[in-house]
């Protein structure tokens, strides 16, 4: 380790694509020096890595491409931690600091010496990236098809191509659609006839690389314990949706196997935003974040509309929210995908054979009745703000 090296406390990174800039700071929050890192000349990363100093919290911002290179970090010794993007940005806001790669490392680089670990966000292991990886490829697919399907609907509509098809993509539709393809079958020529081939080409091989997908989604359904025992006990999530939900959460423990915390984190629990005075108006219902995981939020409403149509407690909820399906009908999915959720933390622990050491999860009858208790008293009404208790003696 180089000497200059000693003095080193922390350290922040803005990484791009080819390069990074790096700045360390000392314990008062001085600046010891400044490096920029080039991505492209991997023998001279790994030279300048071995020599940073071990157990430092180095900082960077946790938006994109910092995978591979924390991955490397982590096998060199280093401890790399991500920070939350949007707190970054504010925090720049709130400094009236510009935006240039030397400020950006030099603002991530006060992040470690902060007194809280506010500005930190969770670091998915390289296993939970990799599976995430394989569930974005396929959304990806899926609308690729989708795309492609349109493109031959347009084909048709442009030059007047009628059929009676209630699924031009079924098994019928697809004879028509190659009887179209030889030659037009006396229906298109020229470029239609070719944008007609290479629409059908590529929708036949999107098919194929979505039921490769599939089956690779089957395989590690059957060998992970968790990914199995939610398909089997969650309503309305079947081997995709599944794979999605475990993929994209990753640890549990992470929430401490809070429900309502990994509802938050879903986009499925009502965000309090109130200004001014309380009034005798009628409470008004709260609305969904936006800052959370959209793809889980996607999945259990997806989830919510399946198992609505199976029908059981699942319709009986949807419909007493709904008054029967007439009202408010996509808040009634959302009801019922914020239940899912609940479920979904609950057999997670069951499958893992239950909490690990060190969560805030009650374990006992005493604990858990307690704390019912000690949320009742401070609690408030459901979409409402409003204390099921007095604040003070009256």
């Amino acid at each position: 380790m180089k000497k200059m090296y000693e003095k080193v406390a922390c350290g922040g990174m803005d990484v791009h694509y080819k390069f990074s800039t790096v700045t360390f700071r000392d314990c008062q929050g001085k600046v010891v020096c400044r490096e920029v890192l080039d991505h492209r000349n991997w023998p001279d990363l790994v030279r300048r890595f071995s020599e940073w100093p071990r157990g430092v919290p180095i900082a960077m911002e946790g938006s994109f491409g910092w995978g591979w290179i924390c991955d490397l970090m982590m096998q060199l010794g280093l401890s790399p931690q991500l920070a939350n993007s949007l707190k970054v940005a504010g925090m720049r806001k709130a400094r009236g600091d510009v935006k240039t790669n030397k400020k950006d490392a030099e603002l991530v680089s006060l992040l470690p010496l902060e007194k809280g670990d506010w500005w930190k966000v969770w670091m998915p292991p390289a296993e939970v990236r990799d599976r995430r990886e394989w569930t974005r490829f396929r959304s990806d697919l899926v609308q690729t098809q989708t795309r492609t399907k349109n493109r031959i609907h347009a084909i048709f509509h442009r030059h007047g191509i009628f059929h009676g098809f209630s699924d031009l993509f079924g098994a019928a539709g697809r004879r028509f659609l190659e009887a179209a393809v030889e030659e037009g079958a006396g229906l298109l020529s020229g470029g239609a006839l070719w944008a007609l081939r290479g629409q059908v080409s590529i929708l036949t091989q999107t098919r194929k690389e979505i039921a490769a997908v599939l089956q690779e989604t089957h395989k590690y359904l059957q060998r992970t314990p968790v990914t199995h025992h939610l398909r089997q006990t969650i309503p309305g999530l079947g081997a995709v949706l599944t794979h999605v939900v475990v993929a994209e959460t990753g640890d549990m423990a992470r929430f401490g196997y809070n429900h309502r915390r990994f509802a938050s984190y879903c986009l499925l629990a009502p965000r309090a935003d109130d200004s001014g005075e309380a009034t005798e108006e009628p409470a008004v219902g709260r609305r969904l974040g936006h800052r959370g995981n959209r793809v889980l939020k996607w999945a259990f409403i997806e989830a919510a509309r399946a198992a609505v149509r199976r029908g059981g407690i699942w319709r009986a909820m949807y419909d007493r929210y709904t008054q029967g399906g007439t009202k408010q009908r996509n808040r009634g999915y959302i009801k019922v995908a914020r239940a899912l959720a609940k479920l979904t933390v609950r057999e997670w622990t069951k499958a893992i054979g239950g909490v690990e050491e060190g969560s805030s999860v009650p374990t006992t009858a005493a604990e858990r009745k307690h704390r019912r208790g000690r949320r009742g008293r401070g609690s408030t009404r459901s979409g409402t703000g409003t204390p099921n208790h007095p604040m003070v003696k009256v």
